[in-house]
């Protein structure tokens, strides 16, 4: 579902505007994508070192669907992580495995964190939308709703994105394909509440939580193209910074709005670890991996698996009851969110960043 570090700056030229995981989900290579929240391209010049280094790795479509199934049972960890402890505390366990993964290999690899205390402030910003406050809704939201709702509800990141770019960044500009593509998005939003039948059956605030967790990654990613998108530093770099500040605003407030654990239950340690180390650490580093060897626009596909196999997930793994107009609403929404990232035809080359790839 989906941790967004900031990015590294990358040849690439202007699109128009539609991410992240506890989300949503994701990385893009123009403002378009914003539907996937945390790594980077990487510049043209890098690319053939970056292929090189890539040799004698699975190959990337074992890479892919490895990620795809990790962000994919992010919400169902979520879902098992709250019935053992608070989702504060559910939050701060992610993040604090994550920043640990990505730290160990920035020690590995020799890298620093950032420097400077304009780009640290800035990534104080991007750690609280990007991270700290979506990931604690979700993780909130799914004490009322189904991990399946939950990671449709992810899904809806280049919905908010797009619809906010069009105001906040000015290269943007409407075009009826991606006009049609947000009407689709919200007809496929009210199709998986079943707004005919007057949304009988959905808590209307975990819904509620969960889209504003959306909407957050959105927010986040736009911040972080306004103000991280000519940073000197790696993608590794400014992500472990990111995450490293989110532990650290969750570990400040957590302990004033959520009791600690009397007992640490298993599954539900186990389910924050995963989501930590994994969902949160290594899927970062698939992700940056995947977007240096094949590009942004294959890599972001993951978005549109997410859900799906949170759907499954939720479904077979935990009993989740699933109702015709799920997955219906689904398809409606990914189908809306995909036309939402076909922008206008590039005329202009210019310095882009790479985007931050929403996790959920």
């Amino acid at each position: 579902m989906r941790t967004p570090p900031a990015p590294r700056t990358a040849a690439t030229t202007p699109r128009a505007t539609t991410a992240p995981s506890p989300g949503a989900p994701a990385s893009a290579p123009a403002p378009t994508q914003v539907a996937t929240a945390r790594t980077g391209t990487l510049p043209t010049a890098e690319r053939p070192a970056a292929r090189e280094r890539t040799r004698g790795r699975p190959g990337w479509r074992l890479r892919f669907a490895v990620l795809c199934l990790i962000w994919g049972f992010s919400f169902l960890l979520i879902k098992v992580g709250t019935d053992g402890f608070a989702p504060l505390y559910v939050t701060l366990g992610r993040l604090l495995f994550g920043t640990l993964v990505l730290l160990a290999v920035l020690a590995v690899k020799r890298e620093r964190l950032p420097r400077g205390v304009r780009t640290w402030g800035h990534l104080a910003v991007a750690a609280f939308l990007l991270n700290a406050f979506p990931f604690s809704l979700f993780a909130y939201a799914e004490l009322h709703i189904s991990s399946t709702l939950a990671g449709i509800c992810n899904a809806t990141t280049p919905l908010w994105g797009m619809l906010l770019s069009l105001v906040a960044l000015s290269e943007d500009r409407p075009t009826r394909r991606r006009i049609a593509g947000l009407g689709l998005g919200f007809v496929g939003v009210l199709t998986v509440l079943g707004a005919w039948q007057g949304f009988s059956g959905q808590d209307p605030a975990g819904t509620a939580m969960a889209l504003t967790a959306s909407l957050s990654y959105a927010v986040g990613w736009i911040y972080v193209r306004r103000t991280l998108a000519h940073t000197s530093h790696s993608n590794l770099s400014m992500a472990g910074g990111q995450l490293l500040l989110g532990t650290i605003q969750l570990g400040l407030v957590t302990p004033f709005f959520a009791a600690a654990p009397d007992s640490l239950p298993m599954l539900p340690l186990l389910s924050v670890l995963a989501l930590g180390a994994l969902g949160t650490g290594l899927a970062f580093l698939l992700q940056y991996g995947l977007v240096a060897e094949v590009g942004p626009t294959t890599a972001t596909l993951v978005t549109y698996f997410i859900p799906v196999i949170a759907t499954a997930a939720g479904v077979l793994l935990l009993g989740e009851a699933l109702t015709w107009n799920t997955p219906v609403g689904a398809v409606i929404v990914l189908a809306g969110a995909a036309l939402t990232q076909r922008g206008p035809r590039r005329t202009v080359a210019a310095h882009r960043p790479g985007e931050p790839s929403r996790q959920p």
